[in-house]
């Protein structure tokens, strides 16, 4: 039987209009494009037989021919039965997005957004990043054999700012936060030599690697969705590519429904999560982000207005939670379940919170997606240990 879907172009999230791959915003108004597909109708029995990194590739057909991977994807489902308890509800799982080759769930993303611009001649790929996505940037252009640069703030962590020299990336340490590197890469892009790229955050192949996630959690829990998913949202590309997953996997026939979604969000950067609970179909952009958690602080969301659909469609909603209540929800993760840093941890303080709110049913399966390895985020839990005299 047939298991690979037709690949028709992309799609406009914002205008519906219909494109090929080789854009990265939609010509006609700016919109973050999605891949189009017909997805043919399977059962579990119709899928490959094969386990680890790259099992899901055949449902991806328009990248699933020599991508650019270093065996990403294939990472644990945790189940965590104190957390379940704590929160009142049937079960709790950590998707564990840490274990992918540079420590993040960016690896997925950036695997199929440099195999797209290869296969479109580059030779150089950029993108703006708080850390880890300039990271696996320059990993994975490595193992494409093209150049890459990545502009990241100065308060960027050492070790993402270390590991892109080490993968042989180009580094702009730009003075500021987030969005003084956003100016500097799009300075950059102005100027850009026909054979380089843009890979950054919104870019619809970002997106396409995010569904992988959806796909290996119904397949961990016996072709079943869970009924609710909270994910650590910056940009919201993850939230789009997780609702799509799910999407594709019912339409399919794998998965009778798809999951809510929750994006979590700091208090104090939480463009997608206020515009989810007040309703509004556009993020805010924040004035003046200020967050421990670094890879979050995006005030101008590159795919926000995507993602408030994809919640709105799921029958989920946002939540904001402060960085103390964060970096303690790393700590107890880390005590209950995988290692979790302050970027996971808001996963665990954005279910708790939810939790207060009703937002989940005593027989719920809620799976929390944490993002980023703890240990690359070590320093932060260590200073907070450190303020309770520990």
């Amino acid at each position: 039987m047939e298991t690979t879907a037709a690949f028709r172009g992309l799609s406009c999230t914002a205008c519906g209009a219909a494109t090929d791959g080789t854009v990265d915003r939609c010509p006609d108004c700016g919109g973050v494009l999605v891949g189009d597909y017909d997805v043919p109708d399977l059962t579990p029995d119709d899928l490959p037989d094969a386990s680890g990194p790259g099992q899901f590739e055949a449902l991806r057909p328009f990248l699933q021919a020599e991508t650019v991977s270093i065996g990403e994807g294939a990472t644990p489902l945790v189940p965590v039965p104190d957390l379940a308890a704590e929160l009142g509800v049937e079960a709790v799982y950590v998707k564990d997005e840490g274990r992918n080759p540079t420590g993040a769930l960016a690896d997925r993303k950036l695997s199929l957004a440099v195999t797209a611009a290869t296969r479109g001649g580059a030779e150089r790929v950029l993108t703006p990043s708080t850390g880890n996505g300039a990271q696996a940037s320059a990993a994975y252009a490595a193992r494409a054999g093209v150049d890459s640069t990545g502009f990241v703030p100065s308060r960027c962590p050492f070790l993402n700012k270390a590991m892109v020299n080490v993968h042989g990336g180009d580094m702009r340490v730009v003075e500021g936060r987030y969005d003084d590197a956003v100016a500097a890469f799009d300075d950059a892009t102005d100027e850009a030599e026909d054979d380089w790229a843009s890979v950054a955050p919104g870019h619809p192949f970002r997106i396409e690697g995010a569904t992988g996630v959806a796909f290996e959690i119904a397949a961990e829990l016996d072709w079943t969705a869970p009924d609710a998913v909270v994910h650590p949202t910056g940009h919201g590309e993850t939230v789009v590519g997780l609702e799509r997953g799910f999407a594709a996997a019912a339409e399919s026939g794998l998965i009778d429904a798809g999951a809510r979604l929750y994006a979590a969000q700091p208090e104090t950067t939480a463009a997608i999560a206020d515009a989810a609970r007040e309703g509004e179909t556009e993020p805010a952009t924040v004035e003046r982000p200020d967050t421990i958690v670094g890879p979050l602080e995006v005030p101008d969301p590159a795919a926000g207005t995507a993602a408030l659909d994809a919640l709105d469609r799921t029958g989920g909603d946002g939540v904001a939670v402060p960085d103390k209540a964060i970096l303690q929800g790393a700590v107890d993760g880390c005590e209950m379940g995988p290692e979790t840093g302050a970027t996971g941890g808001t996963a665990v303080a954005g279910a708790r919170a939810l939790a207060e709110r009703d937002a989940f049913a005593a027989d719920d399966t809620v799976v929390l997606v944490n993002p980023v390895a703890g240990s690359k985020e070590a320093d932060l839990l260590r200073s907070h240990l450190m303020s309770q005299g520990i």
